[in-house]
């Protein structure tokens, strides 16, 4: 199947319609171009395909093959220039957006096509391989006690902290008691900042800190509690990654943000010392939740959280509640 790549985009058609159309990039067998006096015989050789994409957000930046696209708008149509008729190709699409300001999701998608059918993609659907970034908020360090004191951190629990920032909650932890802790930032510059924060509280042997995403944690079993402080769109992402590896009895502690229906145990109002009002959710993975998990992988499901009709966007004066890093 060739591979198609180096997409350009050129402009619109001139039949009124809003379609811009993607120059022609080079195949394991280049299609001819375009000549002045067409050729009946050539004609029914090539085919133009249209290509309709639906993303999540209107605003949403999109690149097929690498190569920006100016058009907007959740559905976009372009036009693909004369390939072989009957040939299948593929194209890779990548959707870039912000759902709030802190945080950006890319989504890819493979697209495979016979030249002269249409073509759709939706790029609407969450997907697990999707990824998150997110700008990195601290958590007050009397909030971070009071996750703690939620999670009912023990000398028997492993910490794991996806998003770590600068390691403070982790820390915090292995401080109050716990055996262990384990930090994970895709930031290389967070990273410094948690290795420095672990070195100047002396637990360099108990506390791992480590360069990557929070969403392919290889040892994520052997965590016994789980503190996040992500935004609600990383949650949903991380919700059924979290019922599939976790074991039964861990806890989730979450700062400020929820994880779809999936109702906490326990929410807390708590005021901070800057006389701001914080929430604090706890979850425990239960027997119900694993099978409903286990359930969902057979039948190929994702477990994903419902879509929350109100988006969580922060206020303009609540800076300190914008939101975590991973």
């Amino acid at each position: 199947m060739p591979t198609r790549a180096c997409l350009l985009f050129l402009g619109l058609l001139l039949a009124g319609f809003a379609v811009p159309t993607l120059a022609q990039p080079p195949a394991e067998k280049p299609a001819e171009k375009p000549t002045e006096k067409k050729d009946d015989k050539k004609a029914e050789k090539t085919a133009k395909t249209k290509l309709t994409v639906t993303l999540p957000e209107e605003d949403a930046d999109l690149k097929i093959e690498g190569a920006a696209t100016k058009a907007k708008g959740k559905t976009r149509e372009f036009e693909i220039p004369p390939l072989d008729a009957g040939v299948k190709y593929e194209y890779k699409l990548t959707a870039t957006w912000r759902p709030n300001n802190y945080t950006v999701i890319t989504r890819n998608k493979t697209v495979v096509f016979e030249a002269g059918k249409p073509v759709t993609a939706d790029l609407t659907a969450d997907d697990p391989q999707d990824k998150a970034v997110i700008r990195y908020v601290p958590t007050p360090d009397d909030i971070v006690a009071q996750m703690i004191k939620l999670a009912k951190v023990t000398k028997d629990d492993t910490v794991y902290e996806p998003g770590c920032g600068d390691a403070r909650i982790v820390t915090a932890a292995v401080k109050a008691g716990a055996k262990k802790g384990v930090g994970i930032d895709i930031d290389p510059e967070r990273v410094t900042e948690s290795k420095a924060t672990v070195k100047a509280a002396k637990l360099e042997d108990k506390i791992d800190i480590r360069l990557g995403d929070a969403l392919d944690i290889k040892d994520f079993p052997h965590a016994t509690v789980v503190f996040m402080y992500m935004g609600n769109e990383f949650n949903a992402l991380m919700r059924p990654y979290l019922w599939q590896k976790l074991k039964v009895g861990t806890r989730i502690v979450s700062h400020r943000f929820t994880m779809g229906d999936w109702k906490s145990d326990k929410t807390i109002q708590v005021k901070g010392e800057d006389g701001d009002e914080y929430e604090l959710h706890l979850w425990t993975i239960t027997k119900e939740v694993k099978d409903k998990a286990e359930a969902a992988a057979k039948k190929g499901d994702k477990a994903e959280p419902k879509k929350e009709e109100k988006k969580d966007e922060p206020k303009k004066d609540e800076p300190k509640k914008d939101k975590p890093g991973v």
